[in-house]
């Protein structure tokens, strides 16, 4: 099935002309190497390729060749044009104003005068026949570009790539291998297949190394449990295909600035552990970033590093408060007999079996990581077969207790209890 369905796909990029390539978010190595690789081979078809992405992107993957041709935008049909013909007056300016909830444009010609014929208005027009997403498990990963441009996905043929569990196969073409460490490691082979069909060299050193960044970085630089001798063989062929290994090593483990290291100092010291549950957690606020000079990026794989400090754990979380007010968490489990793509769906999330993720919106911090935790405990409550103890209830005792009045006045018998007026009594236990 995946050599047809990787001939579909090669068919149908040959009869397009005009791609956008989109990479999910948040951004990550995977989802950018995989849309500028596809950039690159696309362009060597002499494709007209736009790659967009709703998110920043980390400056952590600054390094990648050819970074800058991912754009933020798309110009779509909510767009209100006006369009104004200088073939007869040349214009010499153009300003513009708001008054009153009123928008005034001022055109100023060179020379002569405007007329109305001169001006027209059009809706925005998006002119792409072909949608490829690359390491997007659902159409709502790619966040403003899908939801303000809904119509869109709906005229356009989607292929869509990805190695998710969780993929909700929403592509007329659904490239999807659930084995496969990487969305990069999927390209591979097809980009292989194009270059035979079309008889031309498409790899090339750059793209080799933009394919290895995807496999490296969702492998964990191959120490997580999704690593596969096939992650195994396509970094060695890609490699042999020129890809600098080194240099990724270098900008996405071993290059971190002091503010970054203090920003892990302050997340490591916040770890929380439930050892009955047998969960390890650790939540990172805006006051965080603040205080430590980061920035949100810089959190990195430090969920790596909380894993390594969980002995006993098998689901570690990183709790996030990101800028525009939303909770990013990331999910990692020790043992593929916990699904934590499971856990993510919980929340609307999804992900890999040992590494998944969601987003939570109109709430805050502390309130999130109480309702995650909470649902956590339950999911392991369920999974681990635990039974909660309920208190033992006390009766109250049938046995009467025996009060004994003694007279203090000498001669009276100790076991008289008769309260009589006029004599002193003591009370005796």
């Amino acid at each position: 099935m995946t050599d047809t369905t990787r001939k579909n796909i090669i068919d149908l990029i040959k009869r397009s002309s005009k791609i956008l390539v989109l990479p999910s978010s948040p951004p990550d190595g995977d989802s950018l190497g995989s849309a500028i690789a596809l950039y690159l081979v696309l362009r060597k078809l002499d494709k007209e390729v736009t790659v967009l992405c709703s998110d920043p992107i980390p400056e952590l993957y600054d390094f990648l060749p050819n970074i800058q041709v991912i754009g933020d935008k798309l110009t779509s049909s909510s767009d209100f044009i006006i369009t104004l013909d200088c073939r007869r007056n040349k214009i010499e300016t153009i300003k513009s104003s708001i008054e009153n909830d009123k928008v005034n444009i001022i055109i100023s010609p060179a020379d002569g005068q405007i007329s109305e014929q001169d001006i027209s208005f059009t809706k925005g027009k998006v002119d792409y026949d072909l949608i490829i997403t690359v390491d997007t498990a659902e159409l709502g990963q790619l966040r403003d570009i899908y939801e303000k441009n809904i119509e869109l996905f709906h005229q356009i043929p989607v292929i869509n790539i990805d190695h998710h569990i969780s993929n909700t196969h929403f592509g007329k073409i659904n490239y999807v291998d659930v084995m496969a460490s990487s969305a990069t490691e999927l390209l591979l082979p097809l980009i292989e297949d194009f270059g035979r069909e079309e008889e031309k060299e498409l790899m090339d050193e750059d793209i080799a190394t933009l394919l290895l960044t995807g496999i490296i970085t969702d492998t964990g630089s191959f120490q997580n449990a999704n690593t596969t001798p096939k992650s195994f063989e396509c970094a060695s062929e890609l490699i042999a295909y020129g890809a600098r290994q080194q240099e990724i090593i270098q900008y996405i483990y071993k290059t971190k600035q002091l503010s970054q290291l203090k920003l892990w100092g302050r997340v490591l010291s916040k770890i929380q552990t439930d050892t009955q549950h047998r969960l390890v957690w650790s939540t990172v606020s805006q006051q965080d970033f603040k205080d430590t000079g980061s920035i949100e990026d810089e959190t990195g794989d430090i969920i790596d590093e909380l894993m390594t400090n969980a002995p006993g754990a098998e689901i570690v979380f990183l709790i996030k408060e990101k800028k525009d007010g939303s909770i990013s968490v990331s999910i990692r489990t020790t043992t593929p007999a916990i699904d934590g793509s499971k856990i993510a769906e919980m929340f609307g999330g999804g992900g890999h079996t040992q590494a998944a993720g969601f987003r939570l919106e109109n709430t805050n911090l502390r309130d999130a990581e109480y309702e995650i935790i909470k649902a956590v405990k339950g999911y392991q409550k369920e999974r681990l077969n635990m039974i909660e103890e309920k208190p033992k209830e006390t009766k109250p005792s049938k046995k009467k207790e025996k009060i004994k009045f003694i007279p203090g006045k000498p001669g009276k018998n100790e076991e008289e209890t008769e309260i009589k007026p006029g004599i002193t009594y003591r009370f005796e236990d």
